[in-house]
């Protein structure tokens, strides 16, 4: 098959890759449609840690089924489904407690093992879900990104009429957005982009530039500070205003990722005067059939926002988005499935 290989960072090219072949309980998917996150991008930069080359990137997948395993049931060719790429060992603790997201042995389709960068990727046919009726590839390939944004309100508990703060207006941030709206929230929004804070006012949040930030949530929030602050920047210095940005009672949920052995330091009295909540959030876990639904209602308006670029283009997009990360504000490739 064909396929955009990355052979070392900073060199991709579009080869030959022996096409795979599913397991009894797996699924082969033609590849349709296969966005780019910050992940890809670390990759192809050599910053993901966990990067052996050569690999076949790619985790945000729609296609239709090309070929079922012996034992699969319920899915047939020609249909059009999305791939959840997070595959737990089932066995771990946090995997025995529902939280495979979290998996000591986590292996992600696009990273451990070829992606959706290709003419055709396979899963576990427990990790494959049909799309809904009259949703385009395109929109069905952010089930991933859109499930990332449902894994954080669950996370943040965040209901209906509620202030949600959220630093960070990036892809992650946006789908975080819309599905906070989704639940009735009323969404505060900040990023030190000008031009990523005009598309979260599109997408109906409240927006505040990043200077004397927590003066003006006091503001707007009667001097209480925000119930519900959501961090998506990766900025350790982000992650530290949190918690004079949310209320007393109230929850933080951080999503961003700062390197391995970083430090984050919060005011320890804090911890009881205010009795907030601190979560994480890692991708998600149960979230693509919520994500998909909100998709297909029409809830979530994000994809509009995509570039569309062929799959064969990508050593030429990947390039330019390493030199312009935020030429686009979110790249989507797409072909023909294959039969």
């Amino acid at each position: 098959m064909r396929a955009v290989i990355m052979n070392a960072p900073y060199d991709m090219r579009v080869g030959e890759w022996e096409t795979p072949v599913p397991a009894p309980d797996e699924v082969l998917v033609a590849v349709g449609a296969a966005g780019v996150c910050a992940g890809d991008m670390y990759f192809y930069s050599g910053k993901n840690p966990y990067a052996v080359y050569p690999q076949i990137c790619g985790h945000e997948i729609a296609g239709v089924v090309s070929q079922t395993g012996s034992e699969v049931t319920g899915f047939s060719p020609g249909d059009p489904v999305v791939v959840e790429p997070f595959l737990g060992c089932g066995h771990c603790y946090p995997c025995r407690i529902g939280k495979s997201n979290c998996c000591a042995n986590l292996r992600i389709i696009g990273v451990h093992q070829p992606g959706g960068y290709a003419d055709f990727v396979k899963a576990p046919a427990t990790h494959v879900h049909h799309a809904p009726p009259g949703l385009s590839l395109v929109f069905a390939s952010f089930a991933e990104p859109v499930a990332i944004g449902v894994q954080a309100c669950r996370r943040g508990d965040i209901r209906a009429g509620e202030q949600v703060l959220l630093l960070g207006c990036g892809p992650i941030g946006l789908a975080v957005i819309e599905v906070a709206r989704a639940r009735g929230a009323d969404v505060i929004a900040t990023d030190i982009d000008a031009e990523r804070l005009e598309t979260a006012a599109r997408f109906g949040a409240r927006t505040l530039p990043p200077d004397d930030l927590l003066g003006r949530v006091l503001e707007l929030t009667n001097g209480e500070g925000a119930p519900v602050v959501v961090e998506a920047t990766g900025s350790s210095q982000a992650m530290e205003s949190t918690v004079d940005l949310v209320a007393a009672g109230g929850r933080i949920v951080i999503l961003g990722l700062v390197k391995q052995g970083v430090k984050i330091a919060m005011p320890g009295l804090d911890f009881t005067r205010k009795e907030m909540t601190i979560v994480g959030s890692r991708a998600s876990v149960n979230c693509f059939p919520e994500a998909l639904d909100l998709l297909a209602s029409g809830a979530i308006t994000y994809p509009k926002v995509a570039s569309e670029f062929s799959l064969w283009e990508a050593p030429r997009v990947f390039a330019a988005l390493a030199d312009h990360t935020l030429s686009v504000h979110k790249a989507v490739f797409v072909q023909e499935p294959t039969a």
